[in-house]
């Protein structure tokens, strides 16, 4: 097995912002009203992954295999949490 050199790690975390915030921007862009910035845009795409990991499964609902069924199912989480971010704002 191959262990991550320090480099390699940085690559990796530097890949996961980056699609974090595309995933944040695309959710934002589909429930309209715009994103909340490229920081806040990146958390939301990637809580958004760890919501839809946790949350389909304890539904049944299965994520599907490879990138593409990831891809979505994190744009599905993150739209659930830019959703329960505007329900509280309201409050």
């Amino acid at each position: 097995m191959h262990a991550m050199t320090g480099e390699s790690l940085l690559i990796a975390f530097i890949i996961w912002i980056v699609v974090g915030a595309i995933i944040g921007w695309l959710a934002g862009v589909l429930v309209q009203g715009g994103g909340f910035g490229f920081i806040a845009d990146a958390l939301i795409g990637i809580f958004g992954s760890v919501v839809a990991g946790w949350l389909f499964p304890q539904l049944g609902v299965p994520l599907g295999g490879g990138l593409v069924g990831s891809v979505l199912a994190s744009i599905v989480g993150a739209i659930i949490v830019i959703v329960v971010i505007r329900l509280l704002r309201r409050i």
